[in-house]
């Protein structure tokens, strides 16, 4: 892949992580004014975005895309369910880490492996329906780019997330 076409993916998944990112910060200014209907908007352009990332990175033939988008966007239901967990257990974090117990920790660390175990088996889950729908190069490309958006959204969400205080 040459230079210009990975910065032209990185642009968008770098906007699309920031969008996620927002999302996951209570915003006062939004609290005041209709706020679930506000992140609905923020969430339903998230999800434009995306879309229009995956779409000018896979070429598909109309009958592929026909077959395709659909499963696209169970699957993308799914994940954002996952991610909507992965914001709770950011946000009990954050309530938590200034004066974290062994127990509360547990918790926590327990419910991010869930998490984990529940994306890959949501990959897993999701590659025999891809692969009868396109040519296994176009669903490893599929992978490739939804790779490359989850590893920009945890780098950001790292670089955002202090470490817990170290134990006395």
């Amino acid at each position: 892949m040459s230079t210009r076409r990975v910065k032209a993916l990185w642009t968008p998944l770098s906007v699309i992580a920031l969008l996620v990112v927002i999302t996951a910060i209570p915003l006062p200014a939004l609290s005041q004014d209709k706020p679930a209907d506000n992140m609905q908007i923020l969430r339903e352009k998230i999800m434009v975005d995306k879309k229009l990332l995956v779409a000018s990175n896979i070429i598909l033939t109309d009958s592929e895309a026909k077959a395709f988008w659909p499963v696209y966007e169970k699957y993308q239901d799914e994940l954002f369910l996952l991610r909507t967990r992965t914001l709770k257990l950011i946000n009990d974090y954050a309530e938590a880490h200034e004066k974290m117990s062994n127990n509360k920790a547990k918790a926590l660390l327990d419910e991010l492996m869930e998490i984990d175990s529940l994306g890959l088996k949501l990959r897993q889950a999701y590659l025999p329906k891809l692969r009868q729908v396109l040519p296994e190069v176009k669903v490893v490309r599929y992978y490739q780019i939804e790779n490359k958006i989850n590893a920009v959204l945890m780098y950001e969400l790292a670089a955002n997330i202090p470490l817990m205080k170290a134990a006395q």
